[in-house]
């Protein structure tokens, strides 16, 4: 035995030792195992019937086919990387139970995992062979009989096999289900649950490869978690339970779909919570309520191409909807799909509608958010879709066949763009807040107090934008030094100590007062880095991809009334002339500087002597 491997010695040994007499048969199961009846089982020495899974060069092949399919899920593929590690011998036979008889030795039957493994090939020819008949005895309407299904039969229509001479199927119908098959073959999916990856599944895998050839190896496997009812588990014993039947009732087809699909993604359990259905029924009514009252004011709307910075905004938005929902939908990541393309677009509408403002929303904008959200809920909302579909876009046919919305490349400039202002005008706010709240002493250099130079309504106040829309001084320095310091094919930096090497040979190195810029440097340099490996190389540019004065000037008006002031004004921290309108309140920015991405605003009442 001496330089053999353990797992060849194993059954040398155990053998000999059955033969001398000194040892027995022994299993025992992994864990407590206990019947519905509630007696605690133990393992029965019996006659069985073994698949031996873990030979080497079959394992090879199942490796080859898994390497190759698509599992949607990273803890799925591990699932069953950590399968194929183990699996070995299986018990593939029962003695008692329904099921098919083991062909060589009918005394067993086939257990019910190691059955149907590839059950699915048997779909693509079953019409023709049972003809409406279930159980496919042969008739006058079925010309084929079970006996007349041969080994060789089979070969020839599943694994390549010559065809069978000896066949009393007539030709063209064999012809015919090698047709089926060859067309169907391979299968891109099967959906199943996570519990069979550590067996029928991979079983699955394995009896593929070894009946069939490689081009028709299965392609992907979706593989879902149970199903849980108001984060509890389901139990008819607790009385938390629910039929299909019983949830349709209680809230209606959609929004069980609604509620199903808003359950959870991925191999983790999903969560149908009534609540979810219920505000999925209110949700659903709103909506239709609003796109009811829309088409009743059509002429109401602004005519023409959507031209504003909102317009562009909210058409970008609805390309970026269809674009993520439609890879959510091929990835089966239903709760995903869900907020794409129904909570995020509903956000994006509420948004525009209030970006509008006086000018109002763009009639053809509308009218391709309503028929684009509308395209995008029709697999999870059938019924609504078709309402919605017919009675308010009056469209013919079906929203089902309507085919999947067209849209262009969404613009990601655009959407940091609004995310910028979006984000500038909550700063705003704040700046604003803290300016009337703040402190009514004067500061060190002598300029007034903010509050006396803001009336107590915020309508007379007006506000001035500064953007510095470059960086300069030490932070440009330190971009500089970082660009020159990355790489981009490892998204990784030169180590610290290079970093800090590079920042003292520089024309900051040389400053009087390093030893103080180098504690602003820190910070920022850390900031940069994370910043460049979260959202990649663009986060080291010196300015923005989009001219911030650009976008806060032309949404002047929004910004205003965001605020309720009187007037805005967007200048530039560069230009002297610009910075002698702050007046004592230039001190604010030198408190707080803009920089690119980070504008800063000073608010003061005109009327108030400064």
């Amino acid at each position: 035995m001496l330089g053999r491997k353990v797992q060849e010695v194993k059954p040398i040994i155990r053998k000999k030792l059955i033969e001398m007499g000194q040892a027995i048969m022994y299993s025992e199961p992994e864990k407590k195992v206990m019947s519905r009846s509630g007696d605690e089982c133990v393992v029965a020495l019996t006659d069985q019937w073994y698949i031996t899974y873990g030979e080497s060069d079959w394992k090879k092949l199942a490796e080859e086919c898994l390497e190759n399919m698509n599992l949607y899920a990273d803890e799925t593929r591990h699932g069953f990387e950590h399968t194929l590690s183990w699996l070995n011998q299986w018990a593939c036979s029962r003695s008692f139970g329904l099921g098919t008889r083991i062909p060589w030795d009918e005394e067993f039957l086939v257990e019910s995992l190691s059955d149907s493994t590839i059950y699915m090939a048997y779909y693509t020819v079953a019409h023709l062979l049972h003809q409406g008949d279930l159980y496919g005895g042969g008739s006058c309407n079925n010309p084929v009989k079970p006996e007349q299904m041969t080994d060789e039969v089979w070969d020839f229509l599943f694994s390549g096999g010559p065809y069978p001479e000896s066949s009393t199927i007539p030709s063209h119908l064999l012809r015919k289900m090698k047709q089926e098959f060859e067309y169907w073959y391979p299968f891109d999916l099967r959906v199943s649950g996570k519990d069979l990856i550590q067996n029928h599944l991979t079983f699955c895998i394995y009896n593929h490869t070894a009946i069939m050839e490689k081009r028709h190896w299965p392609r992907g496997f979706r593989c879902n978690g149970h199903i849980m009812l108001n984060s509890e588990k389901m139990s008819k014993s607790t009385g938390n339970f629910r039929t299909l039947k019983q949830a349709i009732q209680d809230f209606s087809a959609d929004a069980t779909r609604f509620s199903l699909a808003d359950a959870g993604d991925g191999v983790d359990d999903a969560n149908f919570v009534f609540e979810t259905a219920n505000a999925a029924i209110l949700r659903l009514t709103k909506e239709l309520a609003w796109m009811k009252e829309i088409a009743d004011a059509e002429t109401t709307l602004r005519a023409g191409p959507p031209s504003t910075f909102a317009d562009r905004v909210f058409a970008n938005e609805i390309n970026l909807a269809v674009k993520m929902t439609e890879q959510h939908y091929q990835n089966y990541m239903f709760r995903e799909a869900l907020k794409t393309g129904f909570y995020d677009l509903q956000a994006a509408r509420d948004e525009y509608r209030f970006s509008c403002g006086a000018s109002g929303l763009n009639r053809e904008l509308v009218w391709r958010f309503m028929d684009v959200q509308t395209r995008l809920i029709t697999p999870i909302c059938p019924h609504y879709a078709e309402h919605v579909w017919r009675e308010l876009l009056k469209k013919d046919g079906f929203a089902v066949r309507a085919g999947w919305p067209e849209s262009d490349a969404p613009d990601l400039t655009l959407k940091s763009a609004n995310k910028y202002l979006q984000d500038s005008i909550v700063m705003m706010r704040k700046l604003l807040q803290k300016q009337i709240t703040g402190s009514k002493k004067g500061n060190k250099q002598g300029a007034p107090p903010v509050t006396q130079l803001l009336a107590e309504d915020n309508k007379k106040v007006v506000g001035l934008i500064y953007v510095n829309e470059e960086y300069d001084g030490w932070k440009l320095e330190c971009l500089r030094i970082l660009q020159s310091n990355f790489d981009p094919k490892t998204r990784s930096f030169a180590p610290d100590a290079e970093l800090m090497e590079a920042l003292r040979n520089s024309e900051i190195g040389q400053d009087a007062n390093f030893k103080q810029i180098q504690k602003l440097c820190m910070p920022f340099l850390r900031f940069k880095k994370d910043e460049t490996l979260a959202l990649g190389v663009q986060a080291l540019d010196l300015r923005l991809a989009f001219g911030e004065t650009e976008v806060l000037s032309e949404n002047s008006d929004l910004i205003k009334r965001q605020l309720s002031l009187e007037r805005v004004e967007v200048l530039s921290a560069a230009d002297p002339d610009d910075l002698q309108k702050a007046g004592p309140l230039r001190s604010l920015l030198v408190q707080n500087p803009p920089s690119p991405g980070n504008p800063t605003a000073i608010f003061f009442d005109p009327n108030v002597r400064r």
